[in-house]
């Protein structure tokens, strides 16, 4: 069975006490593949990239990104690498993407991820998605109030996952042969879409009032 690993905070986790004292804050939990960079599509399904040479964020990621921190919210990335867990991938190529990705999205504050294999186990993972065990452990590290949060992500397991954690949903379709097996609340076509549906909410306008 494969390891399901912790994220890294790029900042030191709020403790219970300060998250109490400050007031919890609002978050983005963003997918990786097929949210935030391009996939490598096969038989109508999309696949992770294999190197850091085919790691490429869609247009427009870093910029939506950085409006999104500005607005108040955290941005945590939660996402499954299950080729690890498989054989098929090394860890270090996967850190040596994330460390990619915190160079082009430095706002970023924390990167979930789940390396568990997701076959014939006995018991799902309840950190691999669509369990919601990233979203909640992102939450009480880093003084997150999930009923304020979203999720953003191009997968069926992505909507599943936020709303078996309570936060609303945001569903990227690029027609995967995939179906949905939860409505989400909003369907667009790219990241910077969905950035711009939560930034228009009016609880977002009210985060950072100088934004």
């Amino acid at each position: 069975m494969g390891k399901c690993l912790h994220g890294q905070a790029v900042n030191p986790p709020v403790s219970p006490s300060a998250a109490g004292s400050l007031g919890r804050r609002p978050a983005v939990f963003m997918d990786r593949d097929g949210t935030l960079n391009l996939p490598v599509i096969r038989d109508g399904n999309p696949f992770a990239p294999a190197n850091v040479d085919e790691f490429r964020l869609f247009p427009g990621v870093p910029a939506a990104c950085r409006e999104l921190h500005d607005a108040g919210y955290a941005l945590v990335v939660a996402t499954n690498q299950p080729d690890v867990g498989r054989g098929t991938q090394s860890q270090a190529v996967i850190e040596a993407m994330h460390d990619r990705l915190r160079q082009l999205v430095p706002e970023i504050e924390r990167i979930e991820v789940c390396y568990s294999p997701g076959r014939d186990e006995a018991q799902p993972d309840p950190r691999r998605k669509p369990e919601p065990g990233m979203l909640l452990d992102a939450a009480r590290d880093l003084g997150l109030d999930l009923t304020r949060s979203w999720m953003i992500g191009d997968r069926w397991r992505d909507i599943d996952c936020g709303q078996r954690a309570g936060v609303r949903t945001v569903f990227i379709d690029f027609g995967y042969v995939e179906q949905l097996h939860a409505q989400p609340e909003f369907i667009v076509k790219s990241f910077t879409e969905a950035a711009r549906i939560i930034l228009a909410q009016p609880e977002s306008r009210k985060l950072n009032p100088a934004s």
